[in-house]
């Protein structure tokens, strides 16, 4: 029994299509309902504190300066503040799809597969750049 060569130990490293498919698969279910029990936290707070108001659709009122970062938002939810919370889940929402093509980037790696590993690392960085220049 010597050492695996490199044919073998590449199958044993790589991960099928059919891996990979489970992997991504359950890192979105996970993205999704990290981001449904956030939002669902912030809403009961949010309802418990604000529940009774009456609604004035007449006067606009713009989102204030603590809900327009990520820093804000996590000093909102430190806070124990409905809508921080509730920002704080659609910022994992939105992170969840980055984080899928994060994973596809190691996952062609691993199969040796470059030139998706130079697509994914592409498309990673337009993901990246629209949503870091918009924050």
């Amino acid at each position: 029994m010597g050492s695996p060569t490199g044919s073998e130990h590449r199958r044993r490293f790589a991960w099928s299509d059919l891996d990979m498919d489970r992997i991504i698969g359950t890192l979105l279910r996970a993205g999704v309902t990290a981001a449904a029990a956030v939002v669902f936290v912030g809403t009961v707070i949010y309802l418990a504190r604000h529940g009774g108001e009456t609604a004035a659709y007449h006067v606009f009122r713009g989102e204030p300066p603590e809900y327009r970062g990520i820093r804000g938002i996590l000093g909102e939810m430190g806070r124990i503040r409905g809508r921080g919370f509730i920002l704080a889940g659609l910022l994992v929402l939105m992170a969840t799809p980055v984080a899928r093509v994060a994973f596809s980037v190691i996952a062609f790696l691993r199969q040796r597969d470059y030139v998706y590993v130079l697509v994914t690392l592409f498309v990673l960085g337009i993901l990246l750049f629209s949503l870091l220049r918009s924050g």
